[in-house]
């Protein structure tokens, strides 16, 4: 077997088994690459040398298998394959790829172990491969977790090395020349002559030969595209409005669909009066889903109004009716029958804290919507022999899984068209729309149906982000922070989001203590422990995930152990921190935001560290209390994710994460109320307005010897930073979101 079929992080071999959640794969399973899904249906006069390149006379294809978001993934996995196969943009396609085994993401085991990520013990290793082990053999295909590029980064340059050095091999056979004197550049092999071959006029002759996978990866310091400032692939269309997502999208003889199901997330539909819709503009049927009802019309504002008219029996909630219950519920979690795991417990906590001068804190986060500009939609065709549907999806499998689940038909004859998304957030993890989508179309077969979920639907079954609530116990002494307790509850995440994707969602949720645990403070006497709400309304994986409320719930209540020491927070910080990577990106913000300078009066400046996803990112918020209310004047962000591959879409990438994580912990939460969101559109759930945006400065760093990701990392920094910055500007501390339950921003 060679590299290119090596292209996990690392090996999987432990004697001869690898075991993971209670399965046990044997040697030759875990090793053995995933079939190649661009054989099927291959030419004869085409050729693939791996999942992720394809040539024929007509071009050359490349594979981008994590779904485009919004966050440019697509050129960015087109550009780790071209730099290594020396094609310039515009010389290929780019495709998503069909649903398969293959494009497993390696870059998740790191995330689903629970171990600290400086932690390299051999258990911690060895668990990490068990986890990718099952993973691998599962051929679980998934963006998410800020995963794409740690995923992508060696397996795709391989990838384009392999169909170079194959290319070089098939022009060596065709010409009679040594496959050492040729070489390639812009879309051709040259040879020795300096003659020029195109790939595409290469593609019968390497179709032939097996590809050659023991190929070296060019040094950094040769690349033409990585690293630099590059223009992503659909920026111009999507600036001119020429980009169909998957909203957009028509088929001829296509019908146009809405549903109405319960409101009170899980709860029955007992009854419903249609009468009303059914003679309504436009309708042409009124069909049953699952708990709802779903109206089908010559278009999606027909279908929309028909909606409105129906008349529903809904069921009761299965979770508490009000918010009251809910934080109730949260609230008396921190007992030991809920205790998921201890995460950490340095030095002697309890002594620490009875010696030393100190206070007891609670911190509160809501439920968050995840509110992407695209609502849900999807577009499906079922006939007797196959099924097509064409959505924005991160676990594209399980939607091909699913769609086939309800056709009656064999996962192979669904064929998912993964499309570019308006954004998702996590949004697009969950399934409601592929369901209900495939379920109207499994019912008048052979008609393609497009269905749209009203923006109010969408808010109204959104699974949100968890609710949570920390209990802090905190001690000074010698004007610095000695001991900090920190106790998180709140319902898992995971263990209400995999069921829904038909996953197992076993052991503990090392989602509760994300952000928190895992710091790079070696505070004498820290614990960490994470306590398992029940169940309350479904919540779903939010943008950042659990480290979005616990560096909330870290670097708030730290900033006031600080404060009560008389330390500066970010002297203090330093002194605390025990890694060089985390020091460095403290310093760096500090630099940037010239730290200690006189701000002058009604100002104040906060400050924040997170580990998030692998990558340290410090954030400093300026603010000024004005008599209308905080203005946000600047952000300055320090990070760390190792090598930057787009420097240009890097910098969006923190930008808009900062400006997510700022509106949302300004502005935006939801709320239940008889068992239904009472939040139903943008107007309730507010985030930032273009006027009320910082001028936002970024510092990179390129110190992490990993390549990690930046999706998500600077979100969580970002509501404890600007908590901070209040306190110093007014004397107010704030210890719930969202902020503007207590105070105005202007």
């Amino acid at each position: 077997m060679g590299r290119i079929a090596k292209i996990a992080r690392r090996g999987f071999l432990f004697g001869s088994v690898a075991l993971a959640g209670g399965v046990a794969f044997g040697v030759y399973k875990v090793k053995r690459p995933h079939d190649n899904p661009l054989e099927v249906g291959l030419g004869d006069d085409e050729a693939t040398f791996n999942p992720w390149v394809k040539i024929s006379p007509q071009g050359i294809t490349l594979i981008a298998p994590h779904t485009d978001l919004g966050q440019g993934v697509r050129s960015l996995q087109a550009a780790l394959i071209a730099e290594e196969l020396d094609l310039e943009f515009g010389q290929f396609a780019v495709e998503a790829g069909p649903p398969a085994p293959a494009y497993w993401n390696t870059a998740m085991a790191d995330e689903g172990a629970p171990f600290r990520a400086r932690d390299d013990s051999f258990t911690a290793e060895t668990v990490r491969d068990l986890v990718g082990a099952v993973i691998k053999v599962a051929g679980l295909q998934i963006t998410g977790g800020s995963s794409t590029v740690p995923d992508s980064f060696e397996k795709l340059r391989l990838a384009g090395a392999v169909a170079r050095e194959t290319l070089k091999r098939a022009a060596a056979r065709k010409v009679g020349v040594p496959a050492s004197d040729i070489r390639t550049d812009a879309g051709n092999v040259i040879l020795p002559d300096g003659a020029r071959l195109a790939y595409t006029e290469l593609a019968a002759e390497a179709a032939a030969i097996e590809p050659v996978d023991d190929v070296a990866l060019r040094d950094p310091s040769k690349w033409r595209l990585l690293g630099k400032p590059m223009q992503r692939l659909d920026v111009v269309d999507k600036t001119t409005g020429a980009l169909d997502y998957g909203i957009d999208l028509v088929r001829n003889g296509m019908v146009h669909a809405t549903v109405r199901f319960n409101p009170r997330q899980g709860g029955a539909m007992n009854g419903y009066d249609a009468s009303a819709a059914e003679d309504m503009p436009g309708v042409r049927s009124i069909l049953e889903v699952t708990n709802g009802v779903a109206v089908v019309a010559d278009n999606t504002w027909h279908a929309f109004k028909a909606a409105d008219a129906i008349e529903f029996d809904w069921g009761e909630a299965p979770y508490p009716a009000d918010m009251d219950a809910h934080w109730a519920e949260v609230g008396a979690s921190f007992i030991d029958d809920r205790l998921d795991r201890e995460w950490r417990n340095d030095g002697d906590v309890d002594a620490a804290l009875a010696s030393g001068a100190g206070a007891s804190l609670e911190y509160r986060a809501p439920y968050v919507a995840h509110a992407p500009l695209e609502p849900l939609n999807a577009l499906v065709e079922i006939t007797d022999e196959r099924a097509d549907i064409w959505v924005a999806h991160q676990i594209p499998r399980i939607v091909q899984a699913m769609v086939a689940d309800i056709a009656g038909l064999e996962p192979d004859a669904v064929h998912v068209h993964n499309q570019y998304a308006g954004g998702s957030f996590g949004h697009r993890l969950e399934f409601e729309n592929v369901r209900y989508a495939a379920e109207v179309a499994a019912q008048l077969k052979g008609t393609p149906v497009k269905l749209t979920f009203s923006r109010e639907e969408d808010f109204a079954h959104d699974y949100p982000r968890q609710i949570s609530i920390a209990r802090v116990g905190g001690a000074i002494a010698d004007g610095g922070v000695s001991a900090m307790n920190i106790d998180i509850a709140m319902p898992s995440v995971i263990g209400s989001q995999l069921p829904r994707a038909n996953l197992p969602a076993g052991g503990p949720d090392n989602q509760i203590p994300a952000g928190v645990w895992d710091a790079p403070y070696a505070i004498p006497n820290l614990r960490v422990r994470g306590y398992r709400a029940p169940e309350l309304a479904p919540i779903s994986s939010w943008r950042s995930v659990g480290a979005s409320t616990g560096g909330f719930f870290l670097e708030c209540p730290l900033d006031e152990m600080i404060h009560a020491a008389g330390a500066d927070p970010l002297a203090e910080r330093l002194r605390l921190c025990d890694d060089p990577v985390a020091r460095q990106v403290l310093e760096a913000v500090g630099e940037a935001s010239n730290w200690g300078s006189d701000l002058g009066p009604n100002r104040g400046r906060g400050i924040a560290l997170v580990f998030s996803f692998g990558v340290y990112v410090a954030e400093v918020v300026e603010v000024t209390n004005t008599p209308r209310g905080i203005r946000i004047d600047n952000a300055y962000v320090a990070v760390d994710s190792g090598r930057v591959l787009d420097p240009i879409n890097f910098d969006n990438h923190v930008k808009g994460a900062v400006v997510w994580g700022l509106g949302h912990a300004m502005n935006c939460e939801i709320t239940y109320a008889d068992g239904m969101a009472q939040q139903r559109n943008y107007h309730a759930h507010e985030a930032m307005r273009l006027y009320q945006c910082p001028n936002i400065v970024v510092r990179v760093l390129e110190n992490s010897t990993a390549i990690k990701g930046i999706g998500e990392p600077p979100v969580p920094p970002a509501a404890p930073a600007l908590g901070n910055a209040i306190f110093a500007a007014t004397g107010q501390r704030l210890r719930e979101m969202p902020f503007n339950k207590f105070i105005d921003f202007v």
